[in-house]
């Protein structure tokens, strides 16, 4: 009767077993102990897929989206920075899957709190604690059972409690091994010396060893948000301070001595965007390298290839592999960068040019920082830009075929089986040392037989037999 808390409990500890927990930040603000959105998805549909409580097959992100809502309504763990902000009017807070959604753990109890508890539970009697245990165990299955429409719990089933023998290198590995044998499937990658080792060179920890405190430049968040004086935060200029984040402190004071000091909104925005723009197409324009790796070319091409060919679906989860196995500072770094180039392609946005249309000039002009190779016609690079702008709000997210592959992959390191009979998936059948040892001989028979049909045969010359055998 109680396998629904034990679903429950087994999400929370795959959450705090498996996020990746660890200070970031967000709008020029440091939060520590804080794990994205998109992570916690990933993590909870990769737990249901691997447990035996569930016979769904039906599980997709917009029902693990659903579960983590339900977690945070019940104080498992709350939203971080800007967005806590933005629901102090008493609105209610609503989870999102993203990569910019901070969160937090409240608390490590696994148990929901559910309204109306006895807070006296000493003086309640065997008889009232069980029958209080039930109904807390119905309320969570019932939420379980409204998220999974599929759901089967068996009633009456004993529950073992998993046990956790993978460490944190294993699940790494796995997920690894599972991108590049998908990404194998999808496109041709003739060498993979330089994929299976990351491209892109992990950049050190510039937010000090100070926790938790408000960088030193966050006064141009308090300009440029703050003063503004706006009912919500602008999309635009949100967009813009998050890809400050990554730039040298001397392009932050760049900004701060050009902002204007007029508070007067409809003159000082459009200032406030230009500003930004120009700094930000100024630092990327003096970086040497682009953030997409060139040795990675091949599959840039089969990405391209796709995209032409009309595979969108394909070409879109082939981009979503080759970004899992960048270093996580480079994905977040181009995230933030693509978001903001496609909000300010947007027409009805802060008019980059008189001649021509933003999205024309962003595509033109910031090509060069996302991918730049010489092998690569701008055309090719251009087409990719533009593909990974259109989709860059899904693009950063977990491919539920990976995860299931991956799930599968896991469940049968722990169940102790062999990691190299099963990969998720098979070029050619699979055969035994036996069976091979014997087609191996029936070949040889065959091969014996063959020739002497071809010596016993009267009307082929000697000549054609010896050429023949």
């Amino acid at each position: 009767p109680f396998q629904a808390t034990e679903l429950w409990n087994g999400i929370i500890r795959a959450l705090h077993s498996q996020l990746e927990i660890k200070r970031r930040r967000q709008h020029l603000k440091t939060y520590k102990n804080c794990f994205t959105g998109s992570n916690a998805v990933d993590v909870v549909l990769s737990y249901l897929m691997q447990s035996m409580y569930l016979s769904c097959n039906d599980i997709s992100r917009l029902k693990g989206v659903r579960v983590c809502q339900a977690l945070m309504d019940h104080k498992v763990f709350e939203p971080v920075g800007a967005k806590l902000y933005l629901f102090k009017n008493g609105k209610e807070t609503e989870f999102e899957d993203t990569d910019t959604s901070l969160y937090r753990f409240l608390n490590s109890s696994l148990d929901p709190p559910l309204q109306g508890k006895n807070e006296d539970n000493e003086n309640l009697s065997p008889e009232q604690i069980c029958k209080q245990k039930t109904k807390r165990c119905s309320k969570i299955e019932e939420l379980l059972r409204s998220i999974y429409v599929h759901a089967s719990l068996p009633p009456k089933v004993v529950v073992n409690e998993p046990v956790h023998l993978l460490s944190k290198r294993v699940i790494e590995d796995v997920w690894k091994q599972q991108t590049l044998l998908r990404l194998l499937q999808l496109i041709d990658i003739p060498l993979l010396e330089d994929t299976l080792v990351s491209s892109v060179k992990t950049k050190p920890d510039c937010f000090g060893k100070e926790e938790d405190l408000v960088i030193s430049n966050t006064f141009l968040d308090r300009e440029v948000m703050c003063s503004l004086n706006l009912p919500e935060l602008d999309r635009w200029l949100y967009a813009a301070t998050e890809c400050l984040e990554y730039f040298p402190d001397q392009f932050i004071v760049m900004v701060s001595q050009q902002l204007p000091e007029s508070t007067d909104e409809s003159s000082s925005l459009n200032t406030y965007k230009k500003i930004l723009f120009d700094i930000i197409m100024k630092y990327y324009s003096q970086k040497k390298e682009s953030l997409l790796a060139a040795q990675d070319l091949h599959i840039h091409l089969g990405i391209i290839e796709l995209i032409e060919k009309g595979k969108t679906d394909q070409a879109l989860e082939a981009s979503q592999l080759y970004l899992k196995l960048l270093a996580p500072n480079i994905r977040e770094e181009l995230h933030r960068l693509l978001t903001f180039l496609a909000i300010a392609s947007e027409s009805e946005g802060y008019r980059l040019q008189k001649q021509f249309e933003n999205r024309l000039v962003i595509i033109k002009t910031c090509t060069k920082f996302i991918l730049q190779n010489r092998t690569m016609s701008k055309p090719q690079a251009e087409l990719l830009t533009q593909f990974l702008m259109d989709n860059h709000s899904e693009l950063f997210k977990t491919p539920l075929t990976l995860l299931e592959l991956t799930s599968r992959r896991l469940e049968s390191l722990l169940e102790g089986q062999d990691p190299d009979i099963n990969s998720g998936f098979t070029f050619c059948q699979r055969i035994t040392t036996q069976e091979y040892e014997d087609q191996k001989q029936q070949t040889n028979q065959y091969l014996l037989a063959l020739i002497q049909e071809m010596d016993n045969d009267p009307t082929v010359p000697l000549k054609q037999k010896k050429k023949l055998i």
